[in-house]
């Protein structure tokens, strides 16, 4: 079992930068891919970037893509998601999510992902 806990929300304008972290508790935190997700009110929950369990394989929604980082630190049991150029529409609740996939890949389906935080707010004003 894995517990994960957001933090790092806020708001913000327009072209800032927030950082979310995900601690994780836990057993063999090294052994599952790490996920980004995001819900805005009214849609849809969407994927936004995975990671890998070694780290080396990081994957992101093209929506986010060259404005993102994903991170894992397995020693540290967290992960991170580095979000800059911040726009509106990147306004919603964030969760960090862990899926035990079994091999050194990442996923960007919802429901392959067996751990899920509470979620952090962003709201990125004008």
């Amino acid at each position: 079992q894995v517990q994960l806990v957001e933090s790092g929300g806020g708001l913000v304008e327009a072209g800032d930068s927030l950082r979310l972290s995900c601690a994780a508790s836990g057993r063999s935190f090294s052994s599952y891919a790490m996920g980004w997700f995001r819900q805005a009110p009214g849609k849809e929950r969407e994927f936004v970037a995975a990671v890998s369990w070694s780290g080396d394989t990081k994957f992101y929604a093209d929506s986010v893509k060259g404005r993102f980082t994903i991170s894992r630190e397995n020693d540290k049991n967290m992960a991170w998601l580095q979000m800059n150029s911040l726009k509106l529409e990147d306004t919603a609740v964030y969760y960090c999510a862990a899926a035990s996939l079994g091999t050194d890949w990442y996923d960007e389906r919802a429901d392959e992902y067996d751990y899920w935080g509470q979620g952090t707010q962003v709201i990125v004003s004008s």
